[in-house]
Order: C-alpha cells, then structure tokens, then sequence
C-alpha cells in the first residue's frame, strides 16, 4: 500500500478536517501544540468521521516520538482552560499515551510499522514512517490522516481507494492477508458496517467469510476476541452492531450457542432503567441458549466464556446471574398478585435480569406491564424506620426484628398504610410472631 495525497476531487478535504478539528474539544490547543513540531498527525476515526461530518468518538494523534512527553504537553494546555484537571497516561512500551478530561479524550501514539509472525499473533512492531503506519491499518477509510505540522501539514493522506470508500460507504481490507494476520479485524469489520451503514466491498466479504471457514478467529487469544466484544456491546446501537457479528457468521465462532434475539435484547433494553448495565444485559441475552439447555450445567460452561474473555469478577457475576435468573423470573412475574409479591420475586436479582425477563414475557402483557410498574415505582420503596427502632421499642434482638420489617414493608408496598414513620413501626409490632 501507497499512501497518496488527496487528488483533485479531494484536494480541500485534508482543510476542512482542520476547520473541523477547531470546532471539537481540544482541537485548538492540539493544532497550537502540533505547529512547534514536524510530526504531529491526526489519523484513522476521527479524520474518517470529520469527513463524514460526524462527529469522532475522540482524537485519534501520531507522532514520530515521546508521545508521552507530548501528551504531558497537551494536558497542560488544556488544564490552562480549566473546568476539570485532564489527565495524561503513557506506555513506553508500547509507544501510546492517553489525555483524558472532562470534555473528551486524545489518544497519542508513536508512528510505527507492524509485521505478523504467524496468523493471529501479536504483531512486532517497530518505529517506522506516517505512510507505514496507515499502511498497518485495518480498513481503507482508517488508512487516512491528515498531518498537522511540517510541509504536507493540511494534505490528506490516505491508502489506494480510501476516498472512494469512503464516498461510496464500502470497507474494504488493505490486502489480501489482513483477517488471517488478524483476525480481530473481523469483528471490526461487522462493528464499522453497524455504526457507519458502510458495507463491506465483494473481495473483502470473500476474504472474511473463508478467515471464518478455517477458524480464523480460533488463532487469537480469548483475551482479544473479549476486548473487541466489549466494544461491539458499548457502541450506541450495540444491538446492530451485535446483529452485524451475528450475521457475519463471527458470534457463532466465538462460542457455537451463542444467539441473538434482536427483538428481545431491544425489548429488554427499553425496560432497562438508567442505572443498569445495558452492555451486560445484552451479553446476557446471547448466553440464554446455554441457560436452558438441558443436558448441561450452563453455570460452568459461562463462567469458562466468560472468564476467558476477560470479563472482571463483577461484570462477569452480574452477567451470569442475569442470563441464570431470568428465563425463570418472568414466571415469577406472571405469579405476583400484589406488589409486595413482586417485591418478594424481584428484590434479591439484578435489574438487568429483571428487565431481561420481563421482556422475555412478550406475549404476556401484564409480565412486561409488572416489570414496569417494579422499575418505576417499587424497586426505591423502603421503610423509614429501620431495625433499631423496633429495638428502641422493647423488640428483642433476633430474626423477629427483620420478619417484622419484611412485614411492614409488605404492607407499605400494598398500600395498605397510612403515610409516616408511626404507621410503619405500628405495623411491624403488630405482627403475631409465636
């Protein structure tokens, strides 16, 4: 691959990424910073998405060296702004650095060329040029940058077709090798087409369906395929992005029962409340297969996929306990009466497997209708009085104290008190207890 310089149709493209650029957080103070070097470039996403007039997720930033001395530099800039201190990470290692604040994110790295010593292994990297490091990209209209400083700063610099791609919305892979080198890329590849609408061109779908047909993606670490599953759930229409991996043939290589249920993980997606984990339901969708499959305990079988992927503890315990719990709980659901029955059915799970399972009562009205009405206006209901005032009261110590407030708040759940503290603690010293 040759990278070239835009041509006529685009010789003002590499500008109007700049002008874009100044209009995003940070990019104002990046240009001041690039202008007192020779190396400084913005690449992949962010020229793609300024050229699409979207707007980037972040700023993608290449320089010839000390990218973390160069973010130190830019995180100082924009602290001089303030509203919030940005923080700046580096890695040696491997050449990146990372500015974060309040208004967004810039990701810096040193230009490098990558070689592959065998299929889906970690590449060897060293130190190389701009047009070697587009060259490592995935797709064509990521192999595009724009410098910002020395003699081609404001030229757009880009892979062989990466214009009309990008025109015509196709994803086309830099060569023929590009899924066997690394076969991550395919999921990439079904992400990209879900968040752009871009389609893959006919020779790319080819190369992707044979790197699946010979267990291409059996030849990267889980650790890897885990990474680029997690961004697939974080996207802002992660079931399209999912449906994408699903139908490129790519979920079913990662674990063979893994399915999705497009209607279902939206359904429970609009139950779910703000504070729930959107990512881990949907993760939890895929693995209900396993949840009901009867010849095999499915507990071990997720914690094994899980854990492999490297999902954290926690992630991985919600997870679990959603995809476990929920093909039973809309049963549950169907059952309670009373709010305190539902109360009793629901409190102890997570609100992921609860939105989960009351989607999975489509068809049962009052089962979604319930799991609503338990979001809305139940989950938050608690007593006023706690434990110490039934002891203040002459309640001896011991089980009775929380029998009686599971008593009181039943009855509170059911509308059945007066408002206040009083009807509370007159309600849990009523209770028969012998």
């Amino acid at each position: 691959m040759s990278a070239t310089a835009g041509n006529a149709s685009g010789a003002g493209a590499g500008t109007e990424v700049i002008a874009g650029l100044t209009r995003l957080p940070g990019g104002c103070e990046l240009l001041a910073l690039a202008t007192e070097r020779e190396d400084v470039a913005l690449v992949g996403g962010a020229v793609r998405d300024l050229l699409l007039a979207r707007t980037p997720r972040e700023l993608d930033v290449v320089v010839g060296g000390a990218a973390a001395a160069f973010a130190q530099e830019l995180a100082g800039a924009l602290a001089a702004l303030g509203g919030g201190a940005p923080s700046s990470t580096g890695h040696q290692r491997f050449g990146t650095a990372l500015v974060v604040w309040e208004g967004g994110r810039i990701d810096i790295a040193e230009r490098r060329a990558e070689s592959y010593p065998s299929p889906g292994a970690l590449p060897e990297v060293r130190a190389g040029t701009l047009e070697e490091d587009l060259a490592r990209r995935d797709f064509t209209v990521n192999a595009i940058a724009v410098p910002l400083s020395g003699r081609l700063a404001g030229e757009l610099l880009c892979a062989e077709h990466a214009q009309e791609d990008l025109r015509e919305g196709r994803l086309r892979v830099l060569h023929e090798g590009s899924f066997l080198d690394d076969p991550t890329r395919l999921l990439r590849l079904a992400r990209y087409s879900a968040r752009l609408g871009f389609k893959a061109e006919p020779r790319t779908a080819e190369l992707a369906s044979e790197a699946l047909a010979t267990g291409a993606l059996d030849t990267v670490s889980r650790a890897r395929i885990g990474a680029e599953l997690r961004l697939a759930l974080a996207e802002s229409d992660a079931v399209a992005a999912l449906g994408a991996i699903s139908e490129l043939g790519a979920l079913a290589a990662i674990e063979r029962r893994l399915r999705l249920d497009e209607s279902l993980a939206r359904r429970a997606l609009a139950l779910l409340p703000a504070d729930g984990r959107p990512d881990l339901l949907l993760m939890a969708s895929l693995l209900l297969p396993l949840s009901i499959d009867p010849d095999e305990d499915p507990e071990p079988v997720m914690f094994e996929l899980l854990d492999g992927l490297e999902f954290t503890a926690g992630d991985r315990e919600c997870v679990m306990r959603t995809a476990l719990v929920a093909p039973g709980l809309f049963k549950e659901l169907s059952l309670a009466a009373k709010p305190s029955e539902m109360h009793e059915a629901l409190s102890a799970h997570t609100i992921e497997a609860i939105a989960l399972g009351g989607a999975m009562g489509e068809g049962t009205s009052s089962v979604t209708a319930e799991a609503e009405i338990w979001f809305e206006r139940l989950r938050h209901v608690h007593l006023e009085i706690t434990g110490q005032d039934l002891l203040d009261a002459g309640i001896p110590a011991g089980p009775q104290v929380g029998w009686r407030l599971t008593h009181a708040l039943a009855r509170k759940l059911d509308g059945e008190l007066g408002g206040g503290r009083e009807a509370e603690l007159t309600a849990a010293l009523e209770l028969d207890v012998r």
